[in-house]
């Protein structure tokens, strides 16, 4: 296994999934609101109680836990800057809709590359995207499969 020089390691120490999640909640009541976010390396030293070393290497296991924990429902907010960025647990709904409004402009511009590369409009992109995201979705639930027909239905007219 190929890993950084410094640290011989590609990801966190070793740590089960849910004590590192559970570090990482706590130590996050302690940075609620923007204003007091924890950047990623002391966020890092905190969790596993090391330093990092490669700041993309070894960080990876954290980012994840942390999308882990986004998709779970936890209202985890970023900021970026060259040396103010970090983590936060969101104080408002202002701070939630800052978030949620970046993530989505940073998410259309790949996918308006995307429509460009694949020489297609944005909006054809989008529409085949929501009807493959139904269909693999219909399995799961009646629901689903008559939505993936009513919007083929749709399409056809």
């Amino acid at each position: 296994m190929m890993g950084n020089e410094k640290s011989g390691r590609t990801q966190g120490p070793p740590l089960r999934d849910g004590e590192a999640k559970g570090r990482i909640l706590t130590i996050l009541t302690r940075h609620v609101g923007i204003e007091n976010a924890i950047g990623m390396g002391e966020l890092y030293e905190r969790v596993y109680g090391e330093p990092w070393s490669n700041r993309i290497n070894d960080t990876r296991a954290l980012r994840k836990i942390i999308t882990d924990l986004r998709f779970a429902g936890s209202l985890i907010g970023e900021t970026r800057g060259k040396n103010c960025g970090g983590y936060y647990l969101a104080r408002s709904a202002h701070e939630l809709k800052m978030f949620f409004d970046r993530r989505k402009a940073e998410a259309l511009k790949k996918l308006k590359m995307i429509s460009i590369m694949m020489n297609v409009g944005l909006p054809e992109l989008l529409g085949q995207m929501s009807l493959n995201l139904k269909a693999q979705g219909a399995g799961r639930r009646a629901q689903d499969n008559e939505n993936v027909q009513m919007s083929l239905d749709l399409r056809a007219e």
